[in-house]
């Protein structure tokens, strides 16, 4: 298989000589210009993009390839769907993960409305709206339908700054009732916590990056793809301190604990890949190295756990786990929502019943330093 994607690397380069293009040049139409030459030779192998899949890969992975080109969007509820997506990135900075969940879920109510354009709405009334979200309730559970309203407040935002709407129907939207303030957020104790932690063995290359990882989630309360989007030059080694890449583009710093700071250390001088792509703190053990992604925080975090014998534990409940910590160790609501970055109060509220629980927990270094942050 090996010697295949060789053969199959080489014929490209010859391809791509031959014609004076260089790697840059090779986007969808190039490769399908390459495979339809490859089928009419009849040639055994690389006759499709399945098979040339683990070559583009490798080849993007290096840098020598650019991103893949999204697919167009079809039809006139796609075509309205990324014009809100650009909103979202251009005027309120929302990462590319967030508006993908912001799309997705009012996907379901422009698609039923929205025939040639954006246009098609101008007739929207507060009826409508409501029928949408009464019609939605009846179905998901109330977690989802209140994520749908404030998804759909926005687009209605939206529609009307473009002047699509005459009346901002955002109030329109009814709230759906879910308590969030009558639970805790479910957290570790400290003992469980030390065990997530102790998990990582330090004598491998995986044990030190993944405690690190760990660390900064359950001791600092980073969200897990604020822990992927670490970079080396948000690390200020010499006034302790990192700086945090956050939601809708805010970067903001933090004090480093000695025991992140160390564990931030160790990994980086003797487990991070000489050969990492970019500039991400945190990458792959295999190659290409490329720098890991939410989804793959999250996914140590589970593994842990499950090693332990707790269960599967993902990502927040480890920045819950800080939280509830600092709580315990006396840090003010404001200390806090500080540390935790939230933007308003009642964010932070979530955890104010817990002063009656006379809740356990682990000092977190950071809450004695947040005022500084």
């Amino acid at each position: 298989m090996r010697a295949e994607h060789l053969r199959l690397m080489a014929a490209l380069s010859r391809w791509l000589e031959g014609r004076g293009k260089a790697s840059e040049w090779l986007s969808r139409p190039v490769l399908a210009e390459f495979l339809a030459g490859r089928q009419g030779a009849r040639v055994p192998t690389g006759r499709s993009m399945t098979g040339m899949r683990p070559l583009i890969e490798y080849l993007r992975g290096a840098g020598a390839v650019p991103p893949d080109e999204p697919e167009p969007p079809s039809g006139p509820a796609e075509e309205a769907i990324s014009e809100y997506a650009s909103y979202l990135r251009s005027e309120r900075g929302l990462a590319a993960v967030t508006i993908k969940r912001e799309t997705d879920l009012i996907r379901p109510f422009l698609a039923g409305r929205v025939r040639d354009s954006l246009a098609d709405l101008q007739t929207l009334t507060a009826a409508d709206v409501q029928a949408f979200v009464l019609d939605c309730a009846r179905t998901a559970p109330p977690s989802t339908v209140q994520r749908t309203g404030t998804a759909l407040r926005s687009l209605l935002r939206f529609l009307h700054l473009q002047g699509i709407t005459a009346a901002p129907l955002a109030g329109a939207v009814p709230s759906a009732a879910n308590w969030r303030l009558s639970d805790l957020p479910r957290h570790l104790t400290r003992e469980e916590t030390a065990r997530i932690l102790d998990s990582c063995g330090a004598a491998t290359v995986t044990g030190r990056r993944d405690r690190a990882v760990l660390l900064l989630l359950a001791r600092m309360g980073l969200r897990a793809s604020e822990a992927a989007g670490l970079r080396l030059d948000d690390i200020d080694w010499r006034a302790g301190e990192i700086t945090v890449r956050g939601k809708g583009s805010r970067h903001e710093r933090l004090p480093l604990p000695p025991d992140v700071g160390e564990a931030l250390a160790a990994y980086l001088r003797d487990g991070r890949p000489a050969q990492a792509h970019g500039r991400e703190v945190f990458a792959g053990v295999r190659a290409p190295h490329r720098p890991l992604t939410r989804g793959a925080v999250t996914q140590i975090a589970a593994s842990a756990s499950q090693r332990c014998g707790l269960g599967t534990v993902f990502a927040h409940r480890l920045r819950h786990t800080a939280a509830t910590g600092m709580l315990s160790a006396g840090a003010s609501l404001e200390d806090i929502g500080q540390v935790l970055r939230h933007r308003e109060a009642r964010t932070t509220a979530i955890y104010a019943n817990s002063r009656e629980l006379h809740l356990t927990g682990e000092l977190c270094p950071v809450s004695r330093l947040s005022r500084a942050s």
